[in-house]
Formats: structure tokens, C-alpha cells, sequence
């Protein structure tokens, strides 16, 4: 061996086991992501399998920057065609510093980290909407409009137990306190509350005016607010007492055909603070927001440039994120811009969620749901 030629093979294994020693990126397209700042998450396809609203995968764009697009993710989530398949629900646990998206077909869990997908399992009986325990660790995954949910392990994706005696199995809402999740039936009038130390029913709210659509939940657990099929409007129900409180109706607006949903008002938000409601009106392309207080005063409402079929905001309650791909200024009620990806084409979907990051870790994120926050 030639002089020398030993700090130069020292020097290239060195960099081959840096290499191997580096996080597995799994990133598509896009800018290196700051170590701190929030960032809106967004897995497309989110409407349907419509790839015309974002293509394949999920989307990253920068809130504390004029919500400007970072990168695209890599996801699994495909029918048996190898078609991308419709996004079903997102959500995250920041102890296992994982994003979750459910597909028609599947649950994925991607580390928020490297972008790399840990693992995606098939699920009995299709997946919908999810949601995640506050501690990060446990997962409801409603079953695909079947007759039950899944109480999953956040970490494994193993199926800790299932509920059953359900119609159609469809939205999800984990409370802030970690010991209720309230339970959305397609199929059925009635709000079942589980509680989470035995993953048992052991209440429920209603009956409401009909079929239960998307809902939201206040901080305290106290009040559920609803849609229900055929209401351009919602409903309120008192989860301690299990009574239907009012029926809230849309003025001045007419109740037409929808392209989506068969619903007039699929989607429904409080403010982080809890002091307004936001409701989607399909027909009308329409937000109509509401205090979130009897009478329910409707205040105002918001053109959108396409149907809305959800509705949720950043944590700090300053932004509105309609399906419809507007970010909205909540207090002003002014469309501050449209979501673009690094094509510049329009972004759109009803999945997604707000994740902030502090010295490059996840230590914050929202909820894909519009809950209210206040819990006292």
C-alpha cells in the first residue's frame, strides 16, 4: 500500500458509516424544513381520491410564513389497483413523534422526523376518521361505516380491542380530558360516549334531529355540537345530562344539492377560545359562523371558492382552514390566501392538522377536528 493511502481509506469508511448512521429521508419535492416553527400538515388526496386537489401525499407549508409550501411527503395509502386511495382521517401523537393518516383500506404511522413510513397495516373492515388520546398513546379507528371501532396501540398499530353495536362507524373526537371519546354513527341519531379505561360505552347524548354527520366537542366535555343529515344548521347536545339542547337553523340561505356528502352542512368547528361556530354549507360554497353561546347568533358569513366539506383552525385559534383550500383570518373573517403546492396548483382537502416544532423536535400539534380548547 502507498503512503498516504491509509488516511484516505480511513477517511472513506469513516463517511460510508456516517452515511448509514443518517436518518432514511423520505422526502418527494421541497425546502429543508426549520428546526423550529409551526407548520400545517396536509395528506392529499383529501377529497375523495380526486388527485386534482393536490396529488399524492402529504403536504407541509410553513404558518409562521404566509402558509408557504415546503415539501412534499411520501405516503403508502393505495386501493388494490395501485391507484392512491381517499384519505380517511389524520392525527398525531407527539410521544411517539408520529403522523397517522387512514386510508379507505389502511392506517399508516410516519415519523414526523426522517418522513419515513414505520408502518402501514391493513384493516379489518376499512378505516375512517380517528382519533388520538392527549397522552399520545391510544388511538379510536372507526371501522369503514361498519359496526364497530378499533381501540388501537399508537406505537405497534395493534388492535387492542373492539367496540361493537354500531350501525355505521364513522367520526371520532377523543376528549381533552383523555377519559371520554365520543363516537359519531352514521346510521344512528344517538352520540355514544365510551369511556377509555375499559373502552366500554357507557353513555350517550340524543336522540338528535337525525343521522349524526361531523361534530365537534367544547374543552370542558360538556356541550357536543352536531350536524345531522338534511340540516343546513346544527345541533347541541349536553353530554352530562345526555339531552338534546337546540336546533340551530341557517337563515337566509337555501338548502340545495351538494356535490359531496349528501349533507347540507358537513363540517363543523368552535374556535379554539370557544366563543364562535363555524359551519360549512355545501350548496352555497358558504362558512356561516355563529356565537357559540344562546341564542347562537349567526354573525356573518364567508364565501369559499369551492364546497366545504370540513373546517378547522391553528391552534393559537388566529387561522381558518376550510376543505376548500382557503387559509382565513378568523377575527378580520378575510381569505388571506389559497393553499398552493410546488406546482402551483390549488391544495384542498378535509384532513388536515397544525404540528410545531421546537429544536427539531414535535412538541405541539392541533386536531384535524375543530375542538374547542378551554378547560376551565
Amino acid at each position: 500500500m502507498k503512503k498516504g493511502s491509509l488516511p484516505v481509506l480511513f477517511l472513506l469508511m469513516t463517511l460510508m458509516l456516517t452515511a448509514r448512521t443518517l436518518p432514511e429521508k423520505h422526502w418527494l419535492t421541497g425546502k429543508t424544513i426549520p428546526d423550529t416553527g409551526r407548520y400545517l400538515y396536509v395528506a392529499v388526496p383529501g377529497i375523495r381520491d380526486y388527485l386534482g386537489y393536490g396529488g399524492h401525499g402529504l403536504l407541509i407549508f410553513d404558518i409562521n410564513n404566509n402558509h408557504q409550501f415546503i415539501k412534499r411527503m411520501e405516503t403508502g395509502g393505495f386501493h388494490p389497483n395501485k391507484k392512491p386511495s381517499n384519505v380517511k382521517g389524520i392525527a398525531v401523537s407527539i410521544p411517539n413523534n408520529s403522523i397517522y393518516i387512514s386510508t379507505l383500506e389502511s392506517l399508516q404511522r410516519i415519523d414526523l422526523s426522517s418522513g419515513k413510513i414505520i408502518w402501514e397495516k391493513m384493516i379489518e373492515g376499512g378505516a375512517d376518521r380517528m382519533s388520538i388520546s392527549p397522552d399520545g398513546m391510544i388511538m379510536y379507528l372507526p371501522s369503514l361505516e361498519n359496526k364497530f371501532w378499533n381501540v388501537v396501540d399508537c406505537k405497534t398499530g395493534e388492535v387492542i380491542k373492539k367496540i361493537q353495536g354500531f350501525k355505521r362507524a364513522h367520526n371520532t373526537v377523543y376528549g381533552s380530558s383523555g377519559d371520554h371519546v365520543y363516537l359519531g354513527d352514521l346510521g344512528s341519531p344517538w352520540l355514544k360516549i365510551a369511556e377509555t379505561k375499559t373502552h366500554t360505552i357507557i353513555n350517550q347524548a340524543g336522540p338528535f334531529g337525525n343521522f349524526i354527520r361531523p361534530l365537534t366537542v367544547n374543552g370542558k366535555e360538556t356541550r357536543a355540537y352536531v350536524t345531522v343529515d338534511s340540516l343546513l344548521g346544527f345541533e347541541v347536545g349536553d353530554l352530562t345530562t345526555g339531552k338534546k339542547l337546540a336546533r340551530v337553523t341557517v337563515e337566509g340561505w337555501e338548502k340545495g344539492p351538494v356535490r359531496r356528502h349528501g349533507n347540507p352542512s358537513h363540517g363543523i368547528g368552535l374556535t379554539p377560545d370557544e366563543k364562535e361556530i363555524w359551519l360549512c354549507d355545501g350548496f352555497n360554497m358558504r362558512l356561516h359562523v355563529f356565537k357559540a353561546e344562546e341564542p347562537y347568533q349567526q354573525l356573518t358569513t364567508i364565501p369559499l371558492q369551492d364546497m366545504p366539506g370540513w373546517v378547522t383552525f391553528s391552534r393559537d385559534g388566529k387561522y381558518a382552514y376550510p376543505s376548500s383550500g382557503e387559509v382565513i383570518d378568523v377575527k378580520t373573517r378575510k381569505v388571506l390566501l389559497t393553499l398552493k403546492d410546488e406546482f402551483n396548483n390549488s391544495v384542498a382537502s378535509e384532513k388536515m392538522i397544525e404540528v410545531d416544532f421546537e429544536n427539531g423536535k414535535a412538541v405541539r400539534s392541533g386536531d384535524q377536528f375543530g375542538v374547542g380548547r378551554r378547560t376551565n
